[in-house]
């Protein structure tokens, strides 16, 4: 299995280059901590998403408690999550925010497809890259 190789520091100066998990669309992504909620910034072509920045180690800490390989389930907003993924987890009134992690209405889904590469770069995360059903798990 491939990890991902990862360009930038993740600042808004220097932003992570990152592809998503089934290698098949490039991203960046950083922190913006001084931002109101503080804010991983993902940007997509023109299109920028927003997710609660604590998802980093919100997301981590799920993980961990699951002790296996979780689906990411990547899915629009508008669409159900697959139950027991990455993305019903971070929809989810259960998760430590009691809901989205996305923070703009209308851009809250992807949370499955953005946010796992990002735990990947940082070292907590492992995440397959095959052209469909990845999955992760942490480390």
């Amino acid at each position: 299995m491939a990890k991902t190789v990862v360009r930038g520091e993740g600042s808004r100066a220097k932003p992570w280059v990152l592809k998503t998990a089934s290698g098949q669309s490039e991203f960046t992504a950083y922190r913006d901590a001084a931002g109101n909620p503080p804010a991983l910034v993902v940007t997509v072509g023109k299109t920028e998403l927003r997710y609660h920045l604590r998802a980093i180690e919100d997301l981590r800490a799920w993980l961990t408690t699951q002790g296996d390989w979780v689906l990411l389930g990547s899915t629009d907003e508008q669409k159900d999550a697959p139950a027991g993924t990455v993305e019903a987890w971070g929809r989810s009134p259960a998760n430590p925010v009691g809901g989205w992690y996305g923070l703009k209405k209308g851009l809250r889904g992807r949370f499955g497809m953005y946010v796992p590469p990002v735990l990947e770069a940082l070292g907590h995360a492992e995440v397959e890259h095959n052209l469909r059903n990845n999955r992760m798990r942490a480390l």
